[in-house]
């Protein structure tokens, strides 16, 4: 990201909101430019994307960064593939950054489990109702619409499910805040849907392309999450060698303990390993939506902001636990291992793509 295009974020105190940097950052035409062509339709561009969740992390909390992050790589993309003038003119919105999206697929039901989903959406000729609730979702006290993963049809088949545009402001919509004061700053809550009736034009892309649609644009989230840890890993490792090497222990300080600069080497190691990860990857997740790839990404992301954080956070001893400290920091990071797929869910996709993986590693045939 250009350093002219971070001056809107300079703007802002560290203690914005998910939606008010959303705001500067649309109104500063970066949202728009994280996307080839400036169109959201088109995909993102991998090295646009990286510099703006990288100049964000760096200046406001993980709960804000979560809030773009996700709106970015997903809600966006995904509101683009409708073409009724009520989508074109929500994304229209969100783009600009006049309007937050939430979006709004994880169930009451367990959230790596979207076949089992409850949220349901009755299809009329010229009409549809919504009903149900969905928890744990970023922006929802700010969102303008809601995407809504919700089952046309019973049964677990993939066919069963189809996207919906709700406003936030329909008869029939109720918010609340999460009880939690490590996201409060992205938004999260809980949205119900009684009964919530709309008009047609408020289905999103093709009636039961729900979880091929999702399939696709998770895949972008995972990419951006890998992204995005880079960025969070290499924060925190500055901000703690800095406070290593300033305090004194004995004729030196920290930084000159053997055992401190080994475990510091090897979250240097871990990071390294992450940052290649994203570059030999991010072309095939952005441009081709590989689902492998980013579970691959998604995998090697989670392991390594939580190595990163909790060996960081015993490094700084006491003074980790001030508050906003990096104690507080490592709490939040655990999304890392959960938002976006679970490690395990995401370690399942690669044991099913198991044979393809290995080829894939094998050296070139060097007989011909």
């Amino acid at each position: 990201m250009p350093e002219h295009g971070s001056a809107p974020l300079d703007a802002l105190p560290p203690t914005a909101s998910g939606s008010q940097v959303w705001a500067a950052l649309g109104r500063a035409g970066l949202i728009a430019e994280v996307y080839r062509d400036g169109a959201a339709g088109t995909g993102v561009d991998p090295g646009r994307l990286a510099g703006l969740l990288g100049a964000v992390d760096a200046r406001f909390s993980l709960a804000a960064t979560l809030s773009a992050s996700v709106q970015l790589a997903t809600a966006l993309p995904l509101l683009a593939t409708g073409r009724t003038p009520v989508a074109r003119q929500a994304l229209e919105r969100a783009l600009s950054g006049r309007a937050t999206l939430a979006l709004a697929a994880t169930d009451v039901t367990a959230g790596t489990d979207l076949t089992a989903l409850r949220t349901e959406v009755r299809l009329d000729d010229d009409a549809l109702e919504v009903t149900g609730e969905k928890n744990w979702i970023a922006n929802t006290v700010t969102a303008e619409h809601f995407l809504v993963l919700a089952r046309h049809r019973p049964g677990r088949h993939f066919t069963h499910f189809t996207w919906v545009l709700v406003p936030a402001d329909a008869p029939g919509v109720t918010v609340r805040p999460a009880d939690s004061a490590l996201f409060a700053d992205s938004g999260a809550g809980h949205v119900t849907f009684d009964r919530v009736r709309l008009g047609r034009d408020h289905v999103l892309g093709r009636t039961g392309f729900g979880l091929p649609l999702f399939a696709r644009h998770i895949a972008t989230e995972r990419l951006a999450g890998a992204q995005w840890a880079v960025a969070l890993c290499r924060r925190v490792l500055t901000d703690t060698h800095r406070h290593l090497a300033g305090r004194a222990h004995g004729d030196g300080t920290l930084w000159h303990l053997d055992a401190v600069r080994q475990r510091f080497a090897a979250c240097l190691v871990r990071v390294r390993e992450l940052h290649a990860l994203v570059g030999a990857l991010a072309k095939e997740v952005a441009e081709h939506h590989d689902t492998t790839a980013a579970a691959t990404l998604k995998a090697a992301a989670g392991p390594t902001v939580q190595h990163v954080l909790t060996t960081c956070g015993q490094l700084w001893g006491a003074a980790g636990f001030a508050t906003g400290g990096i104690q507080e920091l490592r709490a939040q990071a655990a999304l890392f291992g959960i938002g976006g797929g679970a490690d395990e869910v995401v370690l399942g996709t690669l044991a099913d793509a198991a044979e393809s993986v290995l080829a894939g590693l094998a050296p070139p045939d060097t007989a011909r």
